[in-house]
Order: structure tokens, then C-alpha cells, then sequence
């Protein structure tokens, strides 16, 4: 295999970055005094902003109206946003009279954010349902220019400085998504975009778990832990285990797991690190340990929820049923 390969395989990279970022974490070689917390938030800003750009660049005008759409964006909005919240809205306010109450603020910012941008290439890529991905995606990150700042505002509003919250939401989602636009005729190579976001998320996820203080108390891990399990492999598969019972077909189903499971941790690891202060430190705990058990997940999915044997088998087995 060459390097070109790894570089386009998101599981590897994803493995790979959680590798070096909890190598350089836990031998204290992150060099902090470099990258200084002001120093994270501005390249976390800017490269997450490149991202959503090139991102939603790749979805097309067509079949974006939500009013002749309206059962898919209904379905999009209620998996990707508030469904996915619930549960690490639900962690947040069971630790939140506890001694870890700061740490648990990142639970909050995860349950904020929408899902991946990527969910509508790994639809393509995964036979899903690609239309339905790309219309969902528009129109949930649309509506996040409204919901981020909303449920920060309820739940952290004393905490935090709201117009900057509102200022970093427009930053990293309102200008990628008016650029997006102008250049989704622009024709960029599959392998360069795969290679291009999978070195962003390696940045990413190692300016953020690299740079995390992790807590001695292993109870605190095992909370986030056990937060982040219930929200990917366990919500992913009851939306799988649930729309199969209903007949519903293999297309849907993996958009609507991606939408449900699979959140934009880039959101919340900028939204922390620009909106929360001194309290930063402490609820990337959270999203760190998040990021952590989202890899396993991403990884789950590849090699054994969406592997192309199964999804061969399910395929045909629709097609012959039809």
C-alpha cells in the first residue's frame, strides 16, 4: 500500500492522529508553550473554516429546496440536531452538580454541533443516500447558525460571552457556507480533498487531544466514556436495528446513522477553545475523550457496520425483493 493510500484512508489517520495525540499528551512533549491556547483556537479556526468550505463546496445547487423536500429535512433536522443532543445534553446536567461541572461543559458543545460535513461524500462512497445527505447538510448547518448559539445560550449562557459565540458560529459555518457556493463548479480531484481533510483532522484531533489535561480521577473518563458509547454505538445502531424493522432500505439507513452518530467534532473543539475562556481546559476533557471513542466508531463502521460484503449482501438483497 502506498503513502498516497493511507493518506486517503480516513480510519488510518483518524487511528494515526489519536496515536500521536495521546503519545505527545501523555509524555508531556506537547509543546504548550508554543502553541498556546489563543494560538490553538486561531488554527482550529482557520482550518476548520478551510474545511466546511471545500466540504459543502461539493454539494450542488439541485434538489436543495426544503419546501419540496420536506420529509427528508424534517428527518435530517431531528437526527442531526436534536436527537443526537440528547444525550450529551442528558451527561451534562447529571455531572453538572458534581466536582466535575467544568469538565462536563463539553458536553454541551458536543451536543451543539451538527453532524460531520462528511456525511455527504461517506453517503456517496457508502451507497447511501446522497441526495438526502447533501439536502440534510445545507439545511441542518443552515439551521445550526441559530441552534449552536441557542443551546449554548440555555445552557452555558452565564459562563460564556454570546456575542462571541455568535461571532465564532458565523466565522466556522455562516462564511463556509457563502463560499461553498462559489466554488462548487471548481473541479477538485477526489484524492485531494480525501488526503486534504484527512491532514486537517489530524491537525485537528492533535491540537486538541495532544493538548488536553486529562483528569487523575479515571471516574470522570469512564462518565465521558460511557456519554460517548451510548451516543455513536449505541444510538447508531438503534437507528440501524430500527429502520431495518421497518423496511426501510440500506440508502436511508446509512445517511440517516451518519446524521445521527457521527457529530463535527471540529465544531465543538472551536467553539470550546474560542468561546469559553480559562474554562476551556477543562471541558475538552469531555470532547477529547469524546473524540476518542468517535474514532473507534468511525472505524466500527468502516470494517463492520457498512463493510462492502454486507453492504453487497443488503443490496442485493433489495433488489431481488423488488
Amino acid at each position: 500500500m502506498q503513502v498516497k493510500d493511507l493518506l486517503k484512508s480516513s480510519a488510518f489517520m483518524m487511528s494515526l492522529a489519536l496515536i500521536v495525540a495521546l503519545l505527545t499528551n501523555f509524555t508531556g512533549i506537547f509543546p504548550g508553550d508554543v502553541l498556546t491556547s489563543g494560538r490553538r483556537a486561531n488554527i482550529t479556526v482557520l482550518f476548520l473554516a478551510l474545511m466546511m468550505t471545500l466540504s459543502l463546496s461539493r454539494i450542488p445547487y439541485r434538489n436543495l429546496n426544503p419546501l419540496t423536500n420536506g420529509r427528508s429535512v424534517v428527518r435530517a433536522v431531528l437526527l442531526g440536531l436534536v436527537i443526537s443532543s440528547l444525550i450529551p445534553l442528558a451527561g451534562y446536567y447529571l455531572l453538572k452538580g458534581t466536582a466535575f461541572a467544568n469538565e462536563a461543559m463539553g458536553l454541551i458543545f458536543i451536543a451543539a454541533t451538527p453532524f460531520a460535513a462528511s456525511v455527504a461524500p461517506l453517503s456517496y462512497i457508502l451507497n447511501g443516500d446522497m441526495e438526502h445527505a447533501a439536502r440534510g447538510t445545507i439545511i441542518v448547518y443552515l439551521v445550526s447558525l441559530v441552534w449552536i448559539p441557542f443551546i449554548i445560550w440555555l445552557t452555558l449562557g452565564e459562563f460564556v460571552d454570546m456575542t462571541q459565540v455568535v461571532i465564532t458560529v458565523i466565522e466556522i459555518i455562516g462564511v463556509p457556507l457563502v463560499l461553498s457556493r462559489l466554488i462548487t463548479k471548481l473541479n477538485i480531484s477526489k484524492d485531494f480533498m480525501a488526503i486534504f481533510m484527512n491532514c486537517c483532522i489530524f491537525l485537528l484531533v492533535w491540537l486538541s487531544v495532544g493538548s488536553t489535561l486529562f483528569p487523575s480521577d479515571v471516574g470522570i473518563l469512564v462518565a465521558f466514556v460511557i456519554v460517548a458509547a451510548l451516543r455513536t454505538f449505541f444510538l447508531g445502531n438503534v437507528v440501524e436495528v430500527t429502520e431495518k424493522r421497518m423496511g426501510i432500505h440500506w440508502k436511508q439507513r446509512v445517511t440517516d446513522i451518519l446524521m445521527t452518530s457521527y457529530k463535527n467534532k471540529g465544531i465543538a473543539i472551536t467553539m470550546c477553545i474560542a468561546t469559553l475562556g480559562p474554562l476551556a481546559a477543562s471541558a475538552m476533557v469531555a470532547i477529547a475523550t469524546s473524540i476518542v471513542v468517535e474514532i473507534l466508531w468511525v472505524i466500527f463502521m468502516d470494517s463492520v457496520l457498512f463493510n462492502r460484503k454486507r453492504m453487497a449482501r443488503e443490496l442485493a438483497a433489495e433488489g431481488s425483493a423488488e
